[in-house]
């Protein structure tokens, strides 16, 4: 039987099924604060429109991007689909979904972060077009020592 599934904006109703996603996700990293549901809120206010879910026909969340830009480039964070609907064409229809809402926002260039560790991850990435930056290092500096990253085992 053929799995459906709709591509829609992500509203903060969403969140719970969203985050029920990330946590089956093995290697995934969760923020304790920016991805709790009140700093997911906070992202999609900042960027109304621009975050997208694939959701099953029974409702669950089976996909999702956080998407977002500040006036000069766009990214994409959280990008996942689980498992059982993974080569379906979801990430794909959802990254065409968050690319186009950058567009119309005249945003240019789009960036993203995987882990290297992240096969599955960065062989979608690879093929779907995108380019792997050889050319520059990539700086973290944590302001709030509070919002602890945890991976899922």
């Amino acid at each position: 039987m053929e799995k459906k599934y709709t591509i829609r904006a992500m509203t903060i109703e969403d969140y719970e099924g969203l985050r029920g996603l990330w946590m089956t996700i093995s290697g995934f990293g969760i923020r304790s604060i920016d991805d709790s549901k009140d700093g997911v809120g906070r992202f999609l206010k900042r960027n109304p429109g621009m975050s997208v879910v694939a959701a099953a026909s029974d409702g669950s969340i089976v996909g999702g991007i956080l998407c977002g830009h500040d006036g000069r480039r766009g990214c994409l964070y959280h990008v996942c689909v689980r498992a059982d609907y993974r080569r379906m064409g979801i990430g794909k229809a959802m990254v065409v979904y968050c690319m186009n809402a950058l567009k119309a926002e005249n945003i240019n260039k789009v960036s993203l972060i995987a882990f290297t560790r992240n096969d599955i991850g960065n062989a979608f990435w690879n093929c779907i077009g995108w380019t792997k930056r050889e050319d520059l290092n990539y700086y973290d500096f944590t302001l709030n020592e509070e919002n602890i990253t945890a991976f899922n085992k």
